[in-house]
């Protein structure tokens, strides 16, 4: 790295001038290179030979600490967008960037940050085509924040969506809840808590073709924000319809359902950033488990679609049930 961005990003790096000109260059587009990326361009031109759907996307990401087990703010922010676009059918392809930095950022954090981003990239097969750069003054942010766009293509003709689910359809999830959230939890060491659970982070898409590909495939959702609990209150209140769960039947880790057990938390609301909720039609269900399970070993079917009142139901592993409500304090800020 030149020695002309020193240790810690300074409001001269968002100027429009030579140090903020070093940033980019030296740093972001070192990391992002493409074929298509151009620091010196206004906007990126992008081939787009597809008979089907243009899908776009956005988000944000103000993930604390920056840096946990498992991923950084960084590649969270690729999964992220890419993931919004693989549970609507679409194989991402572009992304653009914003970053929001913060005056005194260390410069060697925000390359780890920047190579994690360029890593989960090259993995999901996209390429960040654009972007743009502000510095914050010192306490006016949270060290980064990044805002992204992604662009993919969907083939004509898929129609997944909430107004698609019918009563009697399964619900499926790709693997365990809750690591996510409980991780970034842990890496804030708040609680005098520590352990080695790793983010869930990832890309999604290899579990979303897999679905793509059986037949009855009604609505996909990557539960980030609110879980599990949050996706199946969606369902119920877009469809009327009450959602029921099995408890024993929804993967949880057993340091995940620890650390809730003692902090009071429950692991169903805490955010997921590499799994997939799927409704499937019920005469389908088997085959789309199976399929998913190809490339997610630990998915499982945790539940069903039913008739009656918007609602979501646990079934207890006591034999017991319980009102999953919809979430209205955040339990853990600034976790996506």
């Amino acid at each position: 790295m030149a020695a002309q961005l020193d240790t810690h990003i300074a409001l001269a790096h968002g100027n429009g001038g030579r140090f903020m000109r070093e940033l980019i260059e030296e740093l972001f587009a070192r990391h992002l290179a493409n074929p298509l990326l151009d620091t010196d361009a206004d906007a990126a031109t992008v081939p787009l030979e597809h008979d089907g759907e243009v899908v776009i996307t956005t988000d944000g990401f103000t993930v604390q600490p920056l840096e946990f087990p498992g991923g950084t703010i960084g590649s969270l922010a690729v999964h992220g967008t890419v993931n919004d676009l693989a549970v609507s059918g679409a194989i991402p392809r572009y992304l653009t960037l914003n970053s929001f930095i913060e005056e005194g950022l260390e410069v060697s954090l925000l390359e780890r940050v920047v190579a994690s981003m360029a890593a989960a990239a090259r993995e999901a097969g996209v390429q960040i085509v654009a972007g743009d750069t502000k510095v914050l003054r010192r306490g006016e942010g949270g060290g980064i924040y990044f805002a992204t766009t992604g662009l993919g293509l969907r083939q004509p003709g898929v129609q997944l969506g909430l107004r698609q689910v019918q009563a009697g359809d399964a619900v499926l999830v790709s693997g365990p809840v809750g690591d996510h959230g409980t991780a970034v939890m842990l890496a804030r060491e708040q609680f005098g808590l520590r352990g080695d659970l790793q983010s869930d982070a990832a890309s999604v898409l290899p579990a979303c073709q897999a679905l793509m590909k059986v037949p009855g495939l009604r609505f996909m959702r990557d539960p980030t924000r609110g879980g599990l609990a949050t996706v199946a209150n969606e369902i119920a209140r877009a469809t009327g319809l009450t959602v029921r769960l099995q408890e024993p039947a929804v993967p949880v880790r057993d340091p995940v359902r620890s650390v809730c057990d003692m902090l009071g938390y429950d692991p169903l609301y805490l955010a997921c950033e590499g799994r997939v909720v799927a409704v499937v039609a019920a005469e389908y269900a088997d085959a789309a488990l199976g399929a998913l399970q190809a490339v997610c070993p630990d998915a499982a079917a945790i539940g069903r679609v039913e008739e009656g009142r918007s609602q979501v139901i646990l079934e207890t592993e006591l034999g017991g049930e319980r009102f999953l409500d919809e979430l209205e304090d955040d339990p853990l800020p600034r976790i996506c």
